[in-house]
Formats: C-alpha cells, structure tokens, sequence
C-alpha cells in the first residue's frame, strides 16, 4: 500500500490514535446487483498519487493498517476460544510491510499479543514511518521465523503487495510455503492487499514462482482483477474491501458481471406476449455420434427462456425427437430455414469435417445474431477465411459471440495455453480485437471482453463445472438470451453469470461440486432467472 511522501511528523502524533471508524471499516465481498471496479495497479497509482497530494502524509498507510486490525479483532477467527493467543505478522521491506507494522501498533495498543517477523527492514519512508510507530507503541520484532506457525490466532501475510515483479526467493519464498500450509491446515492465514507472489492484475503466480494461499485477504481502496481470475481466488480466499475514503475511478477499465450490467435487457413477460416475442434458435451441430452436444444446449436454451428452440443436425444417426424434452424441435441441418432463425448457436459437436466448414461459412453469411463454440472455433482458427468473415460481420456492427476455453483461445490467437493463461484478460481483449466479437474466454474467473473496450470479470462458478458438457449448456444458453433480442454483449454477461451462479447453489445444496453433470445446471438457471428477474 503507496502512502504519501514522508514527513517529520512523529510515532506519537501519528493517524492510529484515531482513526475514523469510515476510513477503516471493511466489509466482505458478496455478488450485489451493481458492477464492482477492479482496479488495475496503473488504476490504483494514480489514486493513491492524487489521495496523498489531498491528504496528511502517511494517512493512507495508516487507514490500511488500521482497517486490517479492525478486522481481525471483529473475526470469528478471533473468537473467545483463541483471543489469548498471539498474532504472528510477516513483514516485507516495502510498503505492505508499512501496512503490517501499522496493523501491529494497532492491534498491540488494542492488548493483543503481537509477534512482527521483518527478515529485511523496510526501505521506503512510508513504511519507515510505520517501523518508527510500531517500535514506539512497543511492538517485538525480529528477523527470523518461528520455528512453527501454530499457536497463533492469526498469521497474517505482510510481505509483498500489489506490483511485485519478481518471483519469491529464498526466505521469502519458504516463508510463503509456510504461511500456505497454515492456510490448508489451520487457517486462519489473513492477506494484505493481495496474497504475496500474486500478480494483482492478472491472477497468476509472478514470474510462475510460489505464492501464499491465504484464507482471508483484505484489499485497500478497491478490489483488484487478479482477485477474481486465474489463480487469484483460489490464493485470495475470503475477500475484504477496505476503501479507506478513497473514491473508484469514474470509468474503470475492467469491472466485475453483475446483474445490474445485464438485467435492464432481458425482455419484460407481459401478458401480451407470445413464443414468438422471445424468440426462435436454432442451435448447429451434432455430427454423427456427437449428436448429445447439441441437445445438451438446446435443452438449456428452453429453460433459458427462448420462445421456440430447433437443433440443427450435420450427421446421421440423430434421434427423431427428444424425449425428456418433446418441444425441442429437431432436424437435419439441410431440412431447417436457417434464415429464419431469431439466433443461432453453432458448433456443439459439428465436427472438423469439410461438411461442418461449408455450414459455418453458410451461417456466417446469414443476419440473425451468432455465437460460435467449440468446433466452430476450431474451424475458425484454422481456416483464414472463415476468420475473416467473422471479423467482417463485427466491422459491420454484429459482432458475434465466441466462447472459447484456454486451448481455444490459443489457437485463435496462434499462441500456446500457458501466453493465455498468464495474462486473461490481455488475451480476451486480443481475441475481441482480432475477430471484432464478443470474446468469453471460459476458466476461472471468465473474462468478457467487447471490440468497443468493455472488459468484465465474472465472479460466479466453481469446480462443479469442471466437467462435460458445462460448456454446450453455456453456449445453449447465451444462444437463448440472444435470441430474446440481447445485445451480444449483454446476453454473453447474463449467461456466464447464470451459469455460474447456478452451478454455486447446487454446490451449496450438496449437488456439487463432485459428481454435477451438465444438465442438472438448466432447472436452477431457470429459478435463478425468474426468481430474481421475473417476480412479482
């Protein structure tokens, strides 16, 4: 945490002795209506550079430490059972070891017992400030850890915030290893900012070296992108935002999917109202012995409200109708007027054949909205053409939607899964560029990205979805939401938080995440959908 410049002022007139109760509150994370922004670092240093032009020297400094103790001290972790038992800091040599030994004097001057680990004492004068506190409030701190991390009520992980550059070394690095088998073993394990060893704006591990895993983080001024993708909620664990008076950019880069980014464009269900008013898909795929794709998407293409839904087969051998769900309609793929489809969802299934290639190239040239998954992208990446009459339709403003996984995706950008995964939301923007789309770029923390810039996070979903099929039920029902007149944007938002969300409270209602299988996912769409949209 960036402070401001450093002044004469002493340990004894220092913020801590009291710090205003808005200026150090924080509160848990949990998926609201309205978008969260997650700031970039380039986003946080220039908030943290015009906050300290406007404030008292080290008043930032001194918020985030003291919001971390209010923290801890209001925890279940800190219950009567543990309260006699001492906290263990790790602290860093930069600024986040600032933040460490502020929370230290706080929590020392509130009759906690307080152990401070520093290996290399701190360099910058923020943080210097911060030693100088801690040392007059009578903080112990040493340089070497103990030889065990037990016994604590809390370890907290001061070492390294956001714009680390290297990976962790040495100590540090061991001390990481430590503090993440704590957080697997007893818990309890409290992150400053972001977990040590996470990049804070792409979620991944710095420099591919070890990271901590903390149960807890409490983050400063706004939430962070590499808390919600790649590995970054796996190392976060439960999150905290502590904004410490300081305001979120008017327009941020990236945000996090929330209802209120997509709600307002889902159509209302007048009584007036028809299957023809929500919408016909036809859903494209299912070469033959592939035909359950398909069908897997276009059933979650009913319960995700379309008005009528057809599935388009390109072999042989499909059934004559679906018997668990007799409204599907189903067809050959030379037998249905693709032309007078309201949307249509391509790919499930169809194979590489040169067959599946003439029907997409076909698609590509009709009007109604398109999203492309699976075998379509595989086609795409590989045939120059196709990719440019994709990119043609975007330039003509009807972008479509692509729904790649990482491999996908790397295939689309010719590159490799690890360039994709290192850098998620870089990738989703590249893809949305290149091919003038809407790109959803699947895995942990699915990144939405727009060819007009908009970038969202999405912060459902979980392991459960780690299995077949996941991904057809997706595009089936991103296919519905176009079909109800979405913009693809809006429509991709909906479905990956649905989706998600669904996936959650089957989780939560001890259906996953072992053992969910694909199609369970529709019903609880469906719920979600109507219960939060269509009550009343």
């Amino acid at each position: 945490m960036t402070s401001s410049k450093s002044s004469s002022q002493s340990p004894s007139q220092s913020f801590l002795q009291s710090p205003s109760k808005a200026s150090t509150k924080s509160h848990y994370f949990t998926l609201k209506d309205d978008a969260l922004a997650l700031l970039t670092l380039r986003e946080l240093r220039t908030l943290e550079a015009r906050a300290a032009g406007a404030l008292p020297p080290h008043t930032l400094m001194a918020r985030a430490g003291a919001a971390a103790a209010q923290f801890l001290l209001e925890s279940d972790q800190h219950s009567p059972a543990r309260q006699a038992l001492p906290v263990w800091i790790a602290a860093g040599p930069g600024n986040n070891g600032g933040d460490a030994l502020v929370m230290a004097a706080e929590l020392h001057k509130a009759g906690v017992e307080v152990q401070v680990c520093m290996p290399l004492e701190v360099k910058p004068d923020d943080a210097r400030w911060a030693l100088d506190t801690a040392r007059a409030a009578g903080v112990r701190i040493v340089a070497e850890p103990p030889a065990s991390l037990q016994g604590y009520s809390w370890v907290v992980d001061g070492l390294f915030g956001i714009g680390a550059t290297r990976p962790l070394e040495g100590l540090f690095a061991d001390l990481a290893a430590r503090l993440s088998r704590r957080s697997r073993e007893d818990g309890g394990v409290l992150a400053l900012d972001v977990a040590s060893g996470l990049d804070s704006d792409t979620g991944c591990a710095v420099g591919g070296g070890p990271a901590v895993r903390a149960t807890h983080t409490i983050t400063f001024i706004g939430a962070k992108p590499g808390h919600f993708t790649a590995q970054g909620r796996d190392l976060t664990g439960k999150l905290m935002i502590a904004t410490l008076d300081v305001a979120p950019p008017a327009q941020p880069s990236i945000v996090l999917n929330a209802p209120l980014l997509f709600g307002p464009h889902l159509p209302p269900r007048d009584y007036a109202t028809n299957k023809g008013t929500f919408g016909t898909l036809a859903v494209i795929g299912g070469d033959t012995g592939m035909c359950g794709a398909p069908v897997l998407a276009a059933r979650m293409a009913l319960y995700g409200g379309a008005g009528k839904v057809n599935v388009a087969f390109l072999g042989a051998g499909a059934p004559p109708y679906d018997p668990p769900h007799p409204e599907l309609m189903l067809h050959h793929v030379d037998d249905l007027a693709l032309d007078q489809m309201d949307a249509l969802a391509i790919g499930c299934g169809m194979g590489a054949s040169e067959r599946a290639k003439a029907v997409l190239s076909n698609v590509l040239a009709l009007d109604a909205p398109k999203l492309l998954d699976a075998d379509a992208l595989n086609l795409v990446s590989g045939d120059a053409r196709l990719a440019a009459a994709v990119a043609a339709r975007g330039a003509k403003g009807d972008p479509c939607i692509l729904t790649p996984h990482p491999l996908e995706a790397a295939r689309l950008l010719s590159a490799d899964v690890k360039a994709v995964q290192a850098d998620r939301v870089a990738a989703a923007r590249q893809l949305a560029a290149r091919f003038a789309s809407v790109a959803v770029l699947k895995g942990s923390g699915t990144v939405i990205a727009s060819p007009d810039g908009r970038v969202a996070i999405n912060p459902t979903g979980n392991a459960a979805l780690a299995t077949g099929g996941t991904g057809d039920v997706l595009g089936g029902l991103i296919g519905a939401l176009l079909a109800q007149r979405l913009p693809p944007f809006e429509a991709a938002l909906a479905g990956v938080y649905l989706h998600g969300l669904a996936a959650q409270i089957l989780t939560d209602e001890g259906e996953g995440p072992a053992g969910l299988t694909a199609g369970e996912l529709a019903p609880k769409v469906r719920s979600l959908l109507n219960r939060r949209f269509y009550a009343g």
